[in-house]
């Protein structure tokens, strides 16, 4: 059943993951090396999104068998995602108190969920052996 649904499966477990480590402190008896690149916690928000949207596009692929159009599919997708990440960074603010909101967070989010939707466009729009029913 897994293998039935893999992107499904990824895309949920994606999801629960993005939310586990945006809403929870895992640093109390943890010994990892803190990172030191500046600016390296938007690399990691712009990686959440963008994962969350190939993923949910190619969950919405697999389950729909391509009946969706690609350009609906993509719009859908990034605006979940877009949404998704302004709903985690308001729960941040509001409920956390080791966490805060922050409009670049949002916006590292944005941008990842935008360049995700590009790149799912591109491989089903160019020369590969994934092809979408429109």
């Amino acid at each position: 059943m897994l293998k039935r649904y893999l992107f499904t499966t990824a895309f949920i477990s994606w999801i629960v993951l993005v939310t586990l480590l945006s809403l929870f402190s895992f640093s109390g008896n943890t010994e990892l090396p803190k990172i030191k690149i500046p600016h390296f916690d938007k690399f990691v928000h712009f990686s959440f999104y963008f994962g969350a949207t190939v993923l949910g596009s190619m969950c919405i692929w697999e389950r729909s068998k391509g009946r969706f159009s690609l350009r609906k599919t993509i719009f859908s997708v990034v605006g979940f995602a877009v949404l998704y990440g302004i709903i985690i960074e308001v729960l941040q603010a509001v409920f956390t108190s080791y966490r805060q909101g922050d409009i670049l967070d949002v916006l590292a989010n944005s941008v990842g969920a935008v360049l995700g939707g590009l790149v799912v466009k591109w491989i089903f729009s160019g020369n590969t052996p994934l092809k979408w029913k429109n």
